[in-house]
């Protein structure tokens, strides 16, 4: 890092038609902010479903009346399981009352970089 201007020494010209993924290959570098947030995201998921109040009814629960046109968004729910590799929102959700079994899930995906 340049202390001066905050930034790195790489050398990559802003005109060379390289891809993100090829600079941060080059650079020896990985996206981290994807998995930081999931790890976040899953953090506070754990800490909801145990507290067992409101949130955990409206992270789990189904709303009522017709759903919009198009496609249908990604649940935060079913982003995680993928994410955890538990593949079903079932299984995350019964993994998530026991907290050691959770905090590893957790650690194993973010070291993974899923």
């Amino acid at each position: 890092m340049d202390a001066k201007h905050g930034q790195s020494q790489s050398k990559f010209p802003w005109t060379a038609k390289k891809t993100n993924e090829r600079v941060l290959n080059e650079a020896n570098k990985r996206r981290s902010l994807v998995r930081t947030i999931r790890k976040r995201q899953a953090t506070f998921l754990g800490h909801v479903m145990r507290r067992g109040k409101l949130e955990h009814l409206v992270t789990t629960g189904k709303f009522e009346g017709k759903r919009s046109r198009g496609r249908q968004r990604e649940k935060i729910m079913d982003g995680l399981a993928t994410w955890l590799g538990t593949g079903k929102v079932l299984d995350t959700l019964t993994a998530v009352k026991d907290r050691d079994l959770w905090r590893n899930m957790i650690a194993n995906a973010y070291k993974q970089g899923t």
